[in-house]
């Protein structure tokens, strides 16, 4: 197999583990104000996911920086055509992340409550602008000879790009609300279950009509066995969850989104990103390539250290991997806003 087709599966291999991982804590985030109805039930869901959201967001890192390595062509014309929609998700992933790290740091609902909104904004958008993004790079948009995208925010609006973004929405929903009742229990994991149901029939209409689109599209038998498998696994797992089976039904998510990821990317081979415009000012895996050489060191790197950052990442989730209750939540202790008031002024100046 050539090296170009190894990097174009790795890379798909990065992006399907970036969406499977990363999509149960941006469903975490956008349930937050439906599952939680106290403070230590959205205390619990933040701890859901605190352990694992950062090593998470590695698999995005990685996927960004394997694309500017390999295919710089490709890197290039995606991030500069996407760059509104891309600058949309870094601020939502920056303000999100803050969420996690400072939420605690006061002990002050209007702070909390702040921190609460961030998150929530945080998780929605990269959830829908993600699908909005992929369905345009799959479907194709307008390149020019000169590997430019000449089109603007509007050109990915289209009817395809917007069910692709209300499509990850739904199925990172229903991933969340599975996660949130396989790591919980008591009342809040009854009321994850019962809500990854309704929305998990919602996920399943959406995530059929989009991956038939695209497959009658621009897809190919490999990408049609693999839509389809995906559907029987979104089925089967909401069947899981109606059944109380939460792990197998995490599976089913886990599987569902894996392989629709995975169908997209066969569907796009050997492009990398079509061009509406002409055929022939298509990216490939050929014509975006970097040199040998570049490709036959990253291959090295990447056999050495894939395997300790997948052994890291499998640890952190055997550590972490019981169920928390409100109980496990203790008192706030972060600062009071009388701390700031009351306190000495030589203290502050210090």
């Amino acid at each position: 197999m050539e090296l170009t087709t190894v990097w174009f599966s790795l890379i798909a291999i990065l992006w399907i583990g970036y969406f499977v991982l990363e999509g149960f804590d941006f469903g975490v985030g956008m349930l937050l104000p439906f599952l939680a109805r106290s403070e230590k039930e959205r205390r619990v869901m933040y701890n859901t996911v605190g352990p694992v959201w950062d090593g998470n967001e590695v698999w995005l890192l990685v996927a960004g920086g394997a694309t500017f390595a390999a295919f710089p062509e490709w890197y290039a014309t995606l991030f500069s055509g996407f760059y509104l929609p891309l600058l949309l998700i870094l601020v939502a992933l920056i303000i999100r992340n803050l969420a996690f790290e400072y939420r605690g740091k006061k002990d002050d609902d209007a702070w909390r409550r702040r921190w609460d909104i961030c998150l929530v904004i945080g998780s929605w958008l990269p959830a829908v602008l993600w699908g909005v993004a992929f369905a345009n790079i799959v479907a194709g948009v307008p390149i020019d000879a000169d590997k430019e995208f000449t089109g603007n925010l509007f050109t990915l609006l289209n009817p395809l790009g917007l069910l692709g973004g209300l499509t990850t929405a739904a199925l990172f929903a229903t991933h969340g609300a599975i996660f949130v009742a396989l790591k919980t229990d008591g009342d809040i994991r009854h009321r994850a279950r019962a809500t990854a149901t309704q929305l998990g029939l919602v996920a399943a209409v959406l995530a059929v009509a989009f991956m038939v689109w695209m497959q009658v599209k621009t897809g190919d038998v490999a990408s049609a066995v693999a839509f389809a498998v995906a559907a029987v696994a979104l089925l089967g797992g909401l069947a899981a969850n109606r059944a109380g089976r939460e792990g197998w039904a995490f599976v089913g998510t886990f599987m569902a989104i894996a392989l629709a990821v995975g169908g997209l990317f066969l569907a796009l081979f050997p492009d990398v990103m079509p061009s509406t415009t002409d055929t022939a000012f298509s990216l490939t895996t050929t014509n975006a390539a970097a040199t040998a050489y570049t490709l036959k060191v990253m291959t090295w790197v990447a056999v050495v250290f894939t395997p300790i950052v997948l052994m890291y990442q499998a640890w952190t989730y055997w550590i972490f991997r019981k169920r928390i209750t409100v109980a496990h939540i203790p008192e706030p202790t972060g600062l009071r806003p009388e701390d700031f008031v009351d306190a000495p002024a030589t203290a502050r100046e210090d």
